[in-house]
């Protein structure tokens, strides 16, 4: 177990989740328990699976929600893009937060990596190179 106020990647995370809530304000009202709802879960989930992981008495426990707050990196990227395809949003400021989100996920699957487990492709290296029109 470990202190996850320590982690570096955590106090990104709840930045970065901060700034999805400051984001997703400027949604639509229409959206509010669609893709508003499911871009803050994704988000809060980064953090939260971090300190669940901390939390653990082993080291494999540890690295598996590391594993779920990838995936939640994962996502909250996605519904980022969904978000820009439907033009819902100016797409600097959802680039900004695609950055970040592709750091903190860089940043997860390193602290992945030095738990010891065994990483698959399944993460592979986030590519520093997008476009939200998706080429």
């Amino acid at each position: 177990m470990q202190d996850f106020r320590k982690l570096r990647v955590w106090h990104e995370s709840i930045e970065l989740a901060a700034a999805v809530y400051e984001m997703t304000r400027r949604l639509p009202r229409s959206e509010r328990y669609g893709i508003t709802a499911q871009v803050r879960g994704a988000a809060v989930s980064i953090s939260s699976n971090i300190a669940e992981g901390c939390g653990r008495p082993s080291r494999k426990d540890f690295a598996r929600f590391l594993g779920i707050a990838i995936g939640s990196a994962s996502e909250l990227e996605s519904q980022l893009y969904i978000i820009a395809r439907l033009g819902l949003l100016e797409d600097d400021h959802i680039s900004v937060l695609v950055r970040r989100t592709a750091q903190c996920r860089k940043r997860l699957i390193a602290l992945y990596q030095s738990v010891g487990a065994a990483i698959s492709t399944q993460y592979p290296e986030p590519t520093t190179h997008y476009s939200l029109d998706g080429r």
